[in-house]
């Protein structure tokens, strides 16, 4: 993503951005970890020397960002209560961290892992 100002040029990369969302997310409580999106996510994810990137998906359009992001969480939490509290971290974290828009950011919860 390219920001201009008057001083020149600022590309922040989506590696970037899925960091700053990987570290808000996992910071709220309840999140066990991220989920792999899919199959080919999985084996990809064996020759990848970080894993920041696994269950976010980030894309921008006309300058703003919108972020899908795939958890797995504890046992014993309120789903929807961890969705609001993940979707306010990231958007907050996200456009203070990287002074960019974000317009959606989507919680799927694909697994509950037990105590």
């Amino acid at each position: 993503m390219l920001i201009e100002n008057e001083y020149g040029t600022i590309d922040i990369s989506n590696e970037a951005l899925s960091s700053i969302v990987s570290i808000a997310a996992n910071y709220c409580f309840g999140v066990h970890g991220m989920a792999r999106k899919n199959v080919g996510e999985s084996i990809a994810e064996l020759f990848k020397p970080d894993a920041r990137r696994k269950g976010i998906s980030i894309e921008i359009k006309d300058g703003i960002v919108n972020i899908t992001l795939r958890i797995i969480v504890r046992h014993g939490i309120n789903i929807s209560a961890i969705g609001d509290s993940i979707i306010n971290r990231v958007k907050y974290d996200v456009e203070q961290m990287a002074g960019v828009k974000v317009g959606r950011v989507d919680v799927f919860v694909d697994s509950i892992m037990p105590d």
